[in-house]
């Protein structure tokens, strides 16, 4: 199957984001150095940070460390308590939160009944579509930077992503009545969020990645206009490619093949704090974590 004429979009949106990125990345960095930061805080503004996850799943064991290296250039100027600030990354063109209109409709997965759950590979309200791959366990552990990074409960997240084939629920041909892939859950007294996902294809022009919004609470976890954050999760090289020798992956393998992270239009420009902690293999399905703070 190809995909490539329905993920022009994609691309071309996501590119056209990155010189605000950019910005709002610098702006981050300055509020987190002086007297921003503490301006801020006076305000109740709130900043997103992450402490990333790790590099091979053959040397990531835990999502409990935390790095130093800023998300945008490397430098760890950004850090406090260990968590340097998390890029605010594009939605892209399907995010399924009301920001925009699938097939002539405002599309907007957060309004539906049973969006709430651990086990996204399934579609909702009526609709019966399941997806299938390898099975993907995504630990998003929101942290607080004024505390020394202590846990979080009772936010949530919104988190989904694409299909095997490169598809994205809601959106591409063939699956615009699913909703697969898309789901929220609350942060529990560890500060963690947990889904039960596959792990995603690789469609032509990006590097295999997960979407998610951070919102202050599953109440409010309705519609963007309450996110906190946009960010963007991805993986090393070498689960990639074990996922993609197996079936079911259409293209995946020679898209994924023909970018890398320092090529990719959104990573390019660091991803030391999006990058997951992975464990597992494709026999046992695997478990990718991401520790991620705000300034709370």
């Amino acid at each position: 199957m190809h995909h490539d004429d329905h993920h022009h979009l994609g691309l071309a949106h996501d590119l056209s984001r990155l010189h605000q990125q950019a910005f709002e990345r610098r702006v981050a960095l300055r509020w987190l150095l002086g007297a921003g930061a503490a301006s801020l805080a006076g305000t109740g503004a709130l900043a997103l940070v992450g402490c990333g996850g790790g590099g091979s799943s053959a040397a990531a064991t835990t999502s409990g460390s935390s790095s130093g290296s800023s998300g945008s250039s490397g430098s760890s100027s950004g850090s406090t308590s260990g968590c340097s600030v998390i890029p605010a990354e594009t939605e892209g063109p399907y995010p399924g939160d009301g920001s925009n209109t699938a097939n002539g409709s405002v599309a907007n997965v957060l309004a539906l009944s049973g969006v709430v759950r651990n086990d996204i590979r399934s579609s909702i309200a009526g609709a019966s579509g399941v997806a299938t791959g390898v099975p993907l366990q995504v630990i998003i552990e929101l942290v607080n930077t004024n505390a020394s990074c202590a846990d979080l409960s009772g936010y949530a997240i919104y988190l989904w992503h694409c299909d095997a084939l490169g598809r994205y629920s809601m959106y591409s041909s063939g699956v615009t009545g699913e909703n697969y892939l898309r789901g929220v859950q609350a942060t529990g007294t560890d500060g963690t969020a947990q889904f039960q996902t596959i792990y995603p294809g690789c469609y032509a022009g990006r590097v295999p990645h997960i979407h998610f919004e951070v919102y202050r609470s599953t109440t409010t976890a309705t519609n963007w206009n309450n996110k906190l954050r946009t960010s963007q999760l991805c993986f090393p090289s070498d689960s990639n490619t074990a996922v993609y020798a197996t079936s079911g992956y259409g293209n995946s393998a020679t898209n994924n093949a023909s970018i890398s992270l320092s090529s990719d239009g959104i990573f390019s420009d660091g991803y030391s704090t999006q990058i997951a902690t992975m464990t597992g293999s494709v026999g046992a399905g695997y478990v990718a974590r991401l520790k991620v703070g705000i300034s709370a």
